[in-house]
């Protein structure tokens, strides 16, 4: 007589495929410099390097936040599935 294995849900879903977009998403956009490393065009008088950065200092703050309540819909379907309590 041979066990059944246990099945468990894939450790990679698209959820958390989205998750670590969101969070990679402002590095790779921060390190790619060449794409923003230009005075033009200027914004309110300030030049494009320094006003795309911090565009991006709000956009990672949308994305680490969405990334967050991603992660935690994510953890509380996992708990409903195992037959845990959901907080």
């Amino acid at each position: 007589m041979s066990e059944v294995p246990e099945v468990r849900p894939p450790v990679v879903t698209p959820v958390r495929v989205v998750i670590a977009v969101c969070l990679i998403a402002p590095f790779v956009a921060m390190l790619w410099v060449g794409s923003y490393a230009k005075t033009d065009p200027a914004f309110i008088g300030i030049p494009f390097f320094y006003w795309y950065q911090m565009l991006w200092v709000l956009i990672s703050t949308a994305l680490t936040m969405t990334a967050y309540k991603l992660w935690q819909r994510d953890q509380r379907a996992r708990a409903v599935r195992k037959g845990g309590e959901s907080k």
